[in-house]
């Protein structure tokens, strides 16, 4: 990595649950002079605020600094289109933990190379999501999304005088889904007296 060129770093997670700070530190010791950062997922390239900033005014000679390459993009069509942009600009960019510096031949190809290994493991993986669901589909185990629990029904069952435990068993709920209907219900009840008093 050229460390006279002015350098811009960013830090990204999926989710507001993730630590940015290791990032932010790797970054700083690479000679970032600014690092901006955002938690948002990274399989698009819209919402990302932080990101557009950069892109909209990063400057000739500047480099685009990132510890993993997979913090700007999850496919290769985004990650080229990064690369396109910021070589529109005259720009760079650059990993703290990989090869990748695109203002070297060297870097460039590595850059390109890791993309593709990227994009491959990401369709690996849906292949393998697939495959998994037929598997359970045709074992009778894969039930897609749970169905929407029906409280009224729960209810008429606590009136009809089943156990939580019974119910919870019947519908395949938790008990404690079946003690938030009674108390639901036991609510309605004291409102209901309280209008009839």
């Amino acid at each position: 990595m050229n460390r006279s060129s002015p350098k811009i770093g960013y830090a990204r997670t999926s989710t507001v649950d993730q630590n940015l700070d290791a990032q932010i530190e790797a970054l700083t010791a690479a000679g970032c002079g600014m690092v901006r950062q955002e938690q948002r997922s990274g399989a698009t390239l819209e919402g990302r605020p932080e990101l557009k900033i950069i892109l909209d005014f990063i400057h000739p000679g500047e480099t685009l600094v990132v510890t993993r390459i997979d913090r700007l993009a999850r496919s290769m069509q985004d990650l080229q289109t990064i690369v396109a942009r910021l070589k529109e600009k005259g720009a760079h960019l650059a990993a703290t933990e990989q090869p990748v510096d695109t203002s070297t031949a060297t870097g460039k190809a590595f850059f390109d190379m890791l993309g593709v290994f990227a994009e491959f493991e990401t369709n690996l993986r849906r292949e393998r999501q697939a495959e998994g669901i037929k598997a359970a589909k045709r074992k009778g185990v894969y039930r897609g999304r749970p169905p929407t629990i029906d409280m009224a029904t729960i209810q008429a069952k606590l009136g009809a005088g089943l156990s939580p435990t019974e119910i919870a068993r019947e519908m395949g709920i938790s008990r404690g889904t079946v003690y938030k209907a009674k108390a639901e219900m036991l609510t309605g009840n004291d409102i209901i007296e309280g209008r009839t008093a």
